[in-house]
């Protein structure tokens, strides 16, 4: 379920409220005091089982005696009351409730399992959806509604403001009212048992009333669900979120490198930032981000320029952003020039732009002109300290009209208590972020930043690019099996290099001994020099124990080399069981650059991909980054800018760059990997090495899942359904119908750029020469598990295949309802490929278990209206006069294996 019922949830018609009490000090009559102070304009029924008014009230003994049904009911009585009262408000027809009882992890009483469970089996029937149990309530002033034991109410504002935490929730709502905050819903999530995050984000993500959603999070349970409404929600408003417990203590420990150093919270922030969320740290900060993202102008770059008529101001900014990350903008002798001609000679001749304590108005003015205006600045941050020579209103009145209007973000700081008072007001009146510290505007503009950042993530069209290596997943998932059917923990090395070898990732090959003889037959075939490690299924780092020599170059340094790893295991392992060794041929790449890639399970978002530095001091390095797979080349290159090393890669002095397409490649096909291979629990790849040939896979470390291990967990974001893709012949040609690729934005730029003006306003409604980019990467990077694309590919080689026709559709976060749109090429029209393409998204549909289908086409397109009778939709008049609506009902039964996979 998401949306479902949601708008009984948040916008009831009527309320009921069960277990009301006029009893002081009480739950139920404290949800009524705030239920009758709220201003709640609908009818609000009161059940007392015991009692036929309640402050001044009538009551109802019970929920079937209710004069009518009620949209939203709160449910104030003890815990092992509540699955029955679900039960009743369900066949009563209620759709929404609101559970604020705790104490419903309990058993329930005939032991099958807790309340919490009865609860949601009681509610499923009738679809009822419930928020909490063990929740504050919710409040959503613009309709009056405040259903909840808070200690007071919320004001009117444009931000919603969610929260898993009660506690919490009284506490920021008194801290808000004392600011003058308001809030368009103000939700306590409690338990979630049934609505959670991704529910209300999706909600929320529509809401016209909402400019902002402010999230206070302490974790996530549907996690795939979460980061498909995380993502649909941010690319309509800013979502800004502050996770709680980013402390050491929470990181797992595992038995990999890579399990050690993708700790929990790293793995938020990697989802966090896949999502195009913004995360911050503190409450305040939250609260900061939703004014500056809401009000700012659109961010182009990085690059701040600071004036202020204070040189101590300047520093303390440029420190704050020198000292998080920032990129102060280096102005240009045109700029400097620019501003020499209009500042005293006693100006900083910098960037901060010192425009000395006794500026005038217009020296503001004059300084502001020149930076706005210098290309070589992405924004302006404006500082003031109070001076005796001009006022700081007089200031602020002058400024702000080209403020206002200025093209780049623009913030200010006035620092000082009553003297600027006003000046902050009229800023604020002017939708223009303003801060009272240096450090707190510096902030400001780096929230600004990663916001941009993350948002431009959601929009990059990765470079078309030919055929990607596709693995052959049947056969790596038959050998990951057969090890695991066979109780191995660890995969063999034999078994590791066939696995690395269907995916096309480099390694060195190696041979298995058993014995010490038989590890120098292995390097006479090999070749000296080698190098040799010790197998063990309990020995995983190999250096602890010394179990790794290299550069071996004779028989008697082998011999040598063997005895003594066997010897040390002894002494050091002794319940270890060597079952030999791996001889390897001597890898001689003196200038390669030592990595590691590896992927862990996160027991929220499944497979975590991790790059960065290796060696055998990995867990010392700092430069690491995770990333949630799949990924493509766009999103791979990002993971190793985020990670440190891209500058080191790039080649310095003596050093040659490493290709970056072997890099890319390796990364996306170790992201495809664990996606397909849902056994996999650990994999090491340390050190991956990378230098001007390439990159190799030395040493390589496979754990599965099994017995005591832990289980698989789906991946957060849905992969490629590389299953979907087939060939079908139209008109005696054979095109390759599949989903649309990130990688499919210049092919799909190519296909409108090629239709007819007439095809165009056909499909989009309206007369356009060409598709912005954002709307390009909006529809090739999708969400596979709520949307979908077939396209049709012309035959020849990758790099030169066209599309032939496009069918898009998006469901609703329900599955019930998905909306449809079709484009046919003009040189494939009237050949049947149409239907085709039509068919192929009903049967998609109908696997998934969507209910309907609908769609729109102009009255003047007779032939969608034609060919989507023949398919059996109705087409009846739309909307508009000019607009025919198409509705098909599928009525198939769910797949659970479809929607979800």
């Amino acid at each position: 379920m998401s949306v479902r019922h949601l708008e009984a949830l948040f916008h009831p018609r009527s309320v009921a409220l069960i277990g009301a009490s006029d009893r002081p000090g009480s739950l139920g009559s404290l949800v009524l005091r705030n239920l009758k102070q709220g201003g709640f304009q609908g009818p609000l029924w009161l059940v007392n089982r015991r009692h036929a008014q309640v402050d001044g009230e009538p009551a109802w003994p019970d929920v079937a005696a209710l004069p009518q049904v009620p949209d939203l009911a709160v449910v104030c009585t003890p815990a092992h009351t509540v699955p029955g009262l679900i039960a009743e408000l369900g066949r009563k027809g209620t759709r929404a409730v609101i559970v604020i009882s705790a104490g419903l992890k309990q058993p329930s009483p005939d032991g099958t399992g807790t309340l919490e469970q009865a609860m949601l089996e009681a509610a499923r029937p009738s679809l009822l959806r419930i928020l909490g149990p063990n929740c504050i309530g919710a409040l959503v002033p613009d309709v009056g509604l405040n259903a909840s034991f808070a200690p007071g109410n919320a004001s009117p504002g444009r931000l919603a403001f969610v929260t898993q935490s009660g506690a919490l929730a009284t506490g920021m709502l008194d801290w808000a009212q004392a600011r003058g905050i308001g809030f368009s819903h103000f939700i306590s999530l409690g338990d979630s048992a049934d609505v959670d995050f991704g529910d209300v984000l999706d909600y929320l993500a529509s809401d016209s009333a909402t400019r902002a959603i402010l999230v206070y999070m302490e974790s996530v349970k549907a996690a795939r669900k979460f980061m498909s409404a995380a993502r649909a929600a941010s690319r309509n408003k800013p979502v800004i979120v502050v996770k709680a417990g980013r402390g050491a203590d929470g990181a797992r420990a595992a038995a990999s490198h890579t399990g050690a150093l993708a700790g929990a919270d790293v793995v938020f922030d990697a989802a966090f930032r896949r999502a195009g969320m913004l995360r911050v740290d503190t409450l305040e900060a939250l609260f900061d981000a939703a004014e500056t993202l809401a009000h700012a102008r659109p961010v182009l770059g990085e690059r701040l320029a600071i004036l202020t008529n204070g040189g101590g101001l300047g520093v303390l900014a440029a420190d704050a952003l020198d000292l998080n990350g920032g990129q102060l903008a280096l102005l240009s002798p045109a700029t400097l020039a620019a501003l020499s001609a209009c500042l005293p000679s006693t100006w900083s001749h910098g960037n901060p732009v010192d425009i000395v304590g006794d500026a005038p108005l217009q020296r503001y003015l004059d300084g502001l002109q020149v930076l706005l205006a210098a290309p070589e600045v992405d924004g302006v941050l404006f500082m003031h300290a109070p001076t005796a020579m001009v006022s700081a209103t007089d200031i602020a009145a002058g400024c702000l009209p080209l403020l206002a209007q200025a093209g780049k973000p623009v913030l200010t700081c006035w620092l000082g208590g009553t003297v600027v008072a006003a000046a902050r007001t009229a800023m604020a009146q002017a939708g223009l972020p303003s801060y009272d510290t240096p450090e707190r505007a510096v902030a400001a503009w780096l929230q600004l930043v990663q916001h941009a950042r993350n948002q431009a993530a959601l929009l990059e069209l990765p470079a078309s690019t030919p055929q990607a290596f596709l693995p052959q997943r049947d056969q790596a998932q038959a050998l990951v099996a057969q090890a695991a059917q066979a109780g191995q923990e660890w995969l063999t090395q034999a078994q590791v290099q066939n696995l690395l070898e269907i995916y096309g990732i480099p390694t060195q090959r190696s041979q298995r001994a058993s014995t010490v003889d038989d590890a120098v037959a292995c390097a006479n075939r090999l070749g000296f020099p080698v190098a040799l490690k010790i197998v063990s299924p309990q020995i995983v780092h190999k250096s602890d124990v010394g179990g790794v020599a290299l550069g071996l170059d004779s028989e008697a340094a082998l011999r040598t080399a063997a005895q003594g790893m066997l010897e040390r295991v002894a002494r050091l392992r002794p319940q270890a069981e060597v079952q030999g060794f791996t001889v390897q041929a001597m890898v001689l790449r003196p200038q390669a650059h030592e990595l590691i890639v590896g992927i862990s399970t996160d027991p929220v978002f499944g497979p975590v991909l991790l790059f960065g530095e290796g060696g055998t001091a990995v867990e010392l390095s700092q430069k690491h980054a995770v990333a949630l797979p799949p990924l493509n080349a766009a999103l791979a290159r990002d993971l190793v800018q985020r990670s440190g090393l891209a500058r080191l890669l790039a080649g310095y002095r003596e050093r040659p760059a490493v290709p970056e397409a072997a890099l890319l490649d390796t990364l996306r096909q170790v992201a495809q990997l664990a996606c397909d291979l849902p056994l996999l629990a650990e994999l090491d790849i340390n050190p991956l090495l990378a230098d001007a040939q390439g990159v190799l896979a030395l040493d390589v470390r496979i754990r599965l899942h099994g017995p005591g291990r832990g289980q698989p967990v789906a991946p957060a974001i849905r992969p490629y359904p590389q299953e979907l893709e087939h060939t079908v012949a139209v008109a005696g040609t054979l095109l390759r119908v599949r989903p649309i690729q990130p990688e499919d934005g210049e092919r799909l730029q190519a296909f409108y750029a090629h239709a007819s003006a007439a095809d165009m306003r056909l499909r989009f409604f309206l007369t356009r020469r060409e598709v912005p980019h954002s709307e390009l990467a909006r529809y090739s990077q999708i969400d596979y598990d709520r949307e979908m694309t077939f396209i049709a590919l012309t035959p020849g080689d990758a790099a030169a295949q066209a599309m032939a026709a496009e069918i898009r559709v998006v469901c609703d976060p329900d599955n019930q309802t998905a909306e449809f749109a079709l484009q046919v090429a003009s040189a494939w029209q009237g050949k049947g490929l149409g239907r085709l393409m039509l068919d192929e998204m009903l049967a998609y549909l109908r696997q998934r278990g969507t209910q309907e289908v609908v769609g729109q086409c102009l009255v003047q397109n007779k032939a969608m209206a034609v060919l989507a009778r023949k398919a059996g939709f109705a087409v009846q008049p739309g909307p508009a006069a000019d607009i025919f609506s198409l509705h098909l009902a599928l009525g198939a039964q769910a797949d659970p294996s479809a929607a979800g996979a």
